[in-house]
């Protein structure tokens, strides 16, 4: 049975703004940025291998900051700030920023396939 204790507060849009730059800042400390780029070298930009390596490090980064602020030091914890974090992204565009730069720490830049012809003017307007 889980105790009400292990509950985090629920954190203001200012407050989940703090934790939030905690976050992006740990990812920039030198012992991270060694494990983030080692974890990508080993993806070599695959998507599957990206999941494999570099989510479970920058999943560890996250935990270290936001236990601090009641979350718990796993996995959930982390869902659960994200969560928070997803809720106020469409209240507050500074969160949405944030949240934006933190994604991509860690996701890699999506590219679109490109289909047919090279996209411009070509399609006709009705």
């Amino acid at each position: 049975m889980a105790s009400a204790a292990a509950q985090p507060a629920p954190l203001s849009a200012e407050q989940a703004k703090v934790v939030l730059a905690e976050v992006i800042q740990a990812f920039s400390a030198p012992e991270n940025a060694v494990r983030m780029d080692e974890a990508r070298d080993n993806a070599c930009n695959d998507m599957g291998k990206m999941l494999q390596f570099v989510l479970p490090v920058a999943t560890q980064i996250q935990q270290e900051v936001i236990k601090a602020y009641g979350f718990s030091c796993d996995g959930e914890g982390v869902l659960k700030f994200a969560r928070l974090v997803k809720s106020y992204e469409a209240q507050d565009p500074e969160i949405a920023s944030l949240s934006g730069k933190l994604k991509a720490l860690f996701l890699p830049p999506m590219t679109l396939p490109t289909h047919g012809p090279a996209s411009g003017g070509s399609v006709a307007a009705s």
